[in-house]
C-alpha cells in the first residue's frame, strides 16, 4: 500500500515548490513527471520579489539570487528608436528585502529547486505518467506507468501541476475555457555581440520582442512574436527571422544555442478544486507573457495550497480550510488573465489606441510617472505580486488603518528588527507592533499561538503598520486578522469556525519574543 499522502503530477517550478513546502511541513508525497528529466529550454525568465520572499522563508532566496542577474533598467524601443528607459534596480526599496526583478532561466531555476528537494531526501520520479485516477470519499486511487511498468497508488489528495495540457484536469472533466492568441511566439538562447544587463523591449504593430541576459551561458534570451508565414511553410528556424530580430532589437546575433516556437493562450479553469483534486499553475490558468507573471503565479499557488494541505492532514484544520485555496487563487488568476490580455492586445494593436500607447504614452508618460515615488512603488507592488491580497477569503477579517485581513504582511526592517525572520517557521503566529494587550496575550497563550512583539517606530509606520496593531499571520506570510485595538476573541472565533489549531509544529513556549531596537 502506498503510504504517501499527496501525489504531485508535474515537476515544473509549481510542482517542485509544492513538494518543497510539503516536505518542510512533514507531509509524505510523491512527485512524478512524464519527461525523462528536467527541461533544457525555457520561456520563463523573471523571478519576482514575492517569489523570493517565499524562498527566504525556506532559507535559500539569497542563494538563488546569486545565480541570476538583477535587471537594472528596462529600455523600450520602436522601429529601432529608444522610446523610454525605466530604472528598475532598487524600484522596491523599503517594500521588500528583494526590491528588484531577477532574470533567471526557468531550466536553471528548476535544477536549483530539484537540488533543494534532493537535500530533503526526495527525488522526482521521471518517466512516470499518470494513466488514470478516481476519487472516493476518503482517498484518491491512481494508476501510474513508471518506466513501462504499471503501478497502483492510494493517496489522500492529488495535485495537478502538469501544465496547460493537464492530464489531471482532463480526467477530472474540468473545462479550460478561454482563447488562443493569433500570433505564434519564438524563444531563443543566443550569443549576441556586446554587453547587455538590462531588459530590452521592442513594441510595434503586431510585433513584440524582448531581450534579457542569461548569466550561466553569457548569452541573451530572445522572446517575441514570430512573423507571419505562409500556410504549409516548413517549421521555422532562427535564420528565417534573424534579419527582423536583429533589426527590431538593434543587435547582432553571433550564435544560437537553441530555438523554439509556441502559442500563447489565455484560459482559466472554472474550478481549482474538485473534492480531493487540486489544479495549480498552468493546469489552472495560462495567459500572456506580459509582466513575466506565469511561473511566479504558479509558485504562489503552491505556497497557498501546501500549508493548507499540511494542516488538514495533520488534523489541525477542517475541510473548509482547503476550500479557501480555490476562492483565494481563482480570483487572482482571473484578474491577472484579464489584465495581461488587455495589456498585450494594447501593445501590439494596429489601431489608433496602439499607436497612441507606443508613440505618446510610453515615451512621455512612462518616464514622467517613473519620476514619482508613489508611481514607482505601485508598479513594483503590482508586477512583483506583493499586491496580491485575499480580502474576501473566509480566512480574512479586520483592519488596522491601511492594513486589511488578507494582505501580505508588510516588511519591517530598520537594521535592528526584521519581522520576516519569524516567518521562517512557516506556521501561524501573532505579531504585535507596540505594546501588547494582556487579554490578547492570554488568548494567544490558550491557543498555543507563538507571539512576536516589535517596537513601533518610524520604520513600522513607513511600512503601513499602525501603533499597537496586532496581526494574526498565516504560514504563507499573509495576514488572516488585522486588529487595530488588539481585541480578544477574534482569533478564537476564527479557530472555531474553520476548526483551526494554531499551535506551532515546534512548540514556541508561552513567552512572547520581543524585537527591540538597540
Amino acid at each position: 500500500m502506498n503510504t504517501s499522502q499527496v501525489l504531485i503530477v508535474g515537476a515544473g517550478p509549481t510542482g517542485l515548490m509544492l513538494a518543497l513546502r510539503l516536505a518542510r511541513h512533514g507531509v509524505a508525497f510523491r512527485i512524478i513527471d512524464s519527461n525523462s528529466g528536467p527541461g533544457e529550454a525555457s520561456r520563463a525568465m523573471a523571478v519576482h520579489a514575492r517569489t523570493l520572499e517565499f524562498y527566504q522563508q525556506m532559507g535559500f532566496a539569497d542563494e538563488l539570487v546569486t545565480l541570476g542577474i538583477r535587471i537594472e533598467a528596462m529600455h523600450v524601443h520602436e522601429a529601432g528608436r529608444e522610446l523610454a528607459s525605466l530604472p528598475l534596480g532598487e524600484i522596491g526599496a523599503g517594500i521588500s528585502p528583494y526590491p528588484f526583478v531577477l532574470s533567471l532561466p526557468q531550466d536553471e531555476h528548476e535544477l536549483f529547486l530539484i537540488g533543494k528537494l534532493a537535500r530533503a531526501h526526495v527525488e522526482v520520479e521521471w518517466n512516470t505518467t499518470l494513466e488514470n485516477w478516481v476519487q472516493l470519499d476518503s482517498e484518491v486511487q491512481a494508476t501510474l506507468i513508471k518506466n513501462g511498468q504499471v503501478q497502483h497508488g492510494v493517496f489522500d489528495y492529488l495535485c495537478g501541476c502538469d501544465g496547460a495540457r493537464s492530464t489531471v484536469r482532463a480526467i477530472a472533466g474540468i473545462d479550460f475555457s478561454g482563447g488562443t492568441y493569433d500570433h505564434r511566439y519564438y524563444v531563443a538562447d543566443a550569443e549576441v555581440a556586446g554587453d547587455n544587463t538590462d531588459l530590452q523591449a521592442h513594441l510595434g504593430a503586431n510585433t513584440f520582442a524582448l531581450m534579457l541576459p542569461v548569466r550561466s551561458s553569457g548569452s541573451q534570451r530572445l522572446i517575441g512574436i514570430l512573423p507571419d508565414r505562409p500556410d504549409g511553410a516548413p517549421a521555422p528556424v532562427f535564420d528565417d527571422i534573424r534579419g527582423e530580430v536583429e533589426s527590431l532589437l538593434n543587435i547582432q546575433v553571433n550564435h544560437v544555442n537553441w530555438f523554439s516556437t509556441y502559442r500563447v493562450h489565455h484560459r482559466v479553469a472554472p474550478q481549482f478544486r474538485r473534492r480531493r483534486c487540486f489544479l495549480l499553475g498552468d493546469a489552472a490558468h495560462v495567459h500572456s507573457p506580459v509582466g513575466g507573471q506565469g511561473m511566479n503565479t504558479g509558485i504562489g499557488d503552491a505556497v497557498n495550497l501546501a500549508w493548507k494541505l499540511a494542516k488538514k492532514l495533520q488534523g489541525k484544520a477542517g475541510d473548509a480550510l482547503l476550500d479557501t485555496y480555490e476562492s483565494e487563487r481563482i480570483g487572482f488568476a482571473r484578474s491577472l488573465v484579464a489584465t495581461t490580455d488587455r495589456a498585450f492586445r494594447a501593445i501590439v494593436s494596429q489601431g489608433v489606441g496602439g499607436r497612441l500607447l507606443r508613440r505618446w504614452l510610453v515615451p512621455h508618460a512612462l518616464p514622467y510617472l517613473s519620476g514619482f515615488e508613489g508611481a514607482r512603488r505601485l508598479l513594483f507592488r503590482t508586477v512583483s505580486q506583493i499586491q496580491v491580497r485575499y480580502e474576501d477569503s473566509a480566512l480574512s477579517g479586520g483592519h488596522a488603518e491601511h492594513l486589511r485581513g488578507g494582505d501580505r504582511l508588510p516588511w519591517l526592517f530598520d537594521g535592528t528588527q526584521d519581522n520576516f525572520t519569524a516567518l521562517r517557521s512557516m506556521d501561524w503566529q501573532l505579531h504585535i507592533y507596540g505594546e501588547p494587550a494582556p487579554e490578547l496575550l492570554d488568548e494567544a497563550r490558550s491557543l498555543k499561538l507563538p507571539v512576536h512583539c516589535y517596537t513601533f517606530n518610524a520604520a513600522a509606520k513607513l511600512a503601513s503598520l499602525s501603533r499597537d496593531c496586532a496581526c494574526l499571520v498565516r504560514p504563507d506570510g499573509h495576514i488572516a486578522l488585522a486588529m487595530q485595538l488588539q481585541q480578544s476573541g477574534a482569533m478564537r472565533a476564527l479557530a472555531l469556525r474553520l476548526e483551526l489549531d494554531f499551535s506551532a509544529a515546534t512548540p514556541a513556549g508561552t513567552t512572547p519574543s520581543r524585537k527591540e531596537p538597540a
